[in-house]
């Protein structure tokens, strides 16, 4: 039976731990509050040691997984040992392999599999197995009519009450961001914890100085998602703070330095790791790159350095200055839109 993020965290609460796990899903914040539910009931039955294994394409490792599972520990009476799946797909071997352990789970491992994209079509006789033997929590994304209550449950479980106006107050400024929602809660928690009733809208907006405080990480986060119309938004709202261009720039050109390294890179996963980036994050770059090639990502890091550089006087366009608004908003819409590329020529 399929589990809800939320139901599995109950599951966890009230039996022992069971022989393998799968988490899987494209939202990474209930993807990683799930995986972490898990490593956490592992913790609380005694299982202090981890091994991680990242499963990506023609690097993927399937024999020095059945090593492991099969290895005796060292250290520890049982292990815990995370495969890590960022397509949702162990192909043919590593769907062998995990139905086998399924089927003879070893006495000392506990299995958490980690699927990073999850549809009907990724499920198969493995995660069928895997539902046998312990359980399957899927992390569906929140639509966004349930935003309002997502937002509001996720008050309620940090000891804040808010009225329904203020709840969609914040749902909407966070544009459909969990990662920024739960953030925002957790500030929210801090500064309004010990307050007694209800926060309105007045309270919220005094409390969360517009969590869509248009600030540069969901620009950049909203560009490489793909959302232009968030893009045009959010810029148009640093804009009116009175932001300056050269202040924005740094995470700009950050962002699409990370993005070009990896489209060049022979390994996603490890590259990742190299550039310590964050998993729930590994997802925003994923999509970015299905976007363009390795040289088109080179082309905006270049682009980004000529606004960079119109922001500070030292180009011009025609006998005029440029408007570097418009080249950054050109440069982050080409981000997010393969079709508005052309811009850039303008």
């Amino acid at each position: 039976m399929e589990l809800s993020c939320d139901r599995l965290a109950a599951q966890l609460a009230g039996e022992p731990l069971r022989p393998v796990y799968l988490v899987a899903g494209s939202e990474p914040l209930l993807v990683l509050e799930a995986a972490d539910a898990v490593r956490a009931a592992a913790r609380a039955q005694g299982i202090g040691e981890r091994e991680v294994f990242d499963m990506e394409g023609r690097d993927a490792d399937w024999d020095a997984l059945d090593a492991a599972i099969n290895a005796p520990s060292l250290f520890a009476s049982q292990r815990l040992v995370e495969v890590r799946l960022p397509t949702g797909k162990p192909g043919a071997e590593g769907g062998k392999l995990i139905a086998a352990f399924c089927a003879n789970p070893a006495p000392d491992v506990v299995l958490l599999v980690i699927a990073g994209e999850w549809s009907k079509a990724h499920a198969g006789k493995w995660s069928e197995a895997i539902a046998r033997a312990g359980h399957v929590a899927v992390a569906w994304p929140v639509k966004p009519h349930e935003l309002n209550g997502w937002v509001s449950q996720r008050l309620r479980s940090r000891g804040i009450k808010a009225t329904p106006d203020a709840v969609a107050r914040l749902a909407q400024r966070v544009e459909g961001n969990l990662l920024a929602a739960a953030q925002e809660v957790d500030k929210l928690a801090l500064l309004a914890g010990g307050e007694a009733g209800m926060l309105d809208v007045e309270r919220m907006d005094a409390l969360v100085a517009d969590s869509a405080r248009f600030d540069v990480f969901r620009l950049v986060d909203a560009a490489l998602n793909g959302q232009a119309a968030q893009v045009s938004r959010i810029l148009a709202g640093l804009r009116a703070e009175g932001e300056a261009i050269p202040a924005l720039m740094g995470m700009v050109v950050k962002e699409l330095n990370t993005v070009a390294t990896l489209a060049r890179a022979c390994n996603f996963s490890a590259e990742c790791k190299a550039q310590r980036i964050w998993p729930a994050k590994e997802a925003v770059y994923k999509r970015a790159l299905g976007r363009y090639p390795p040289e088109s990502w080179q082309r905006l890091l270049v682009e980004a350095g000529k606004v960079d550089r119109i922001a500070k006087g030292r180009v011009r366009l025609g006998s005029e200055p440029a408007d570097a608004w418009l080249q950054l908003e050109r440069l982050l819409l080409a981000t997010a839109d393969k079709g508005a590329a052309r811009l850039l020529a303008s």
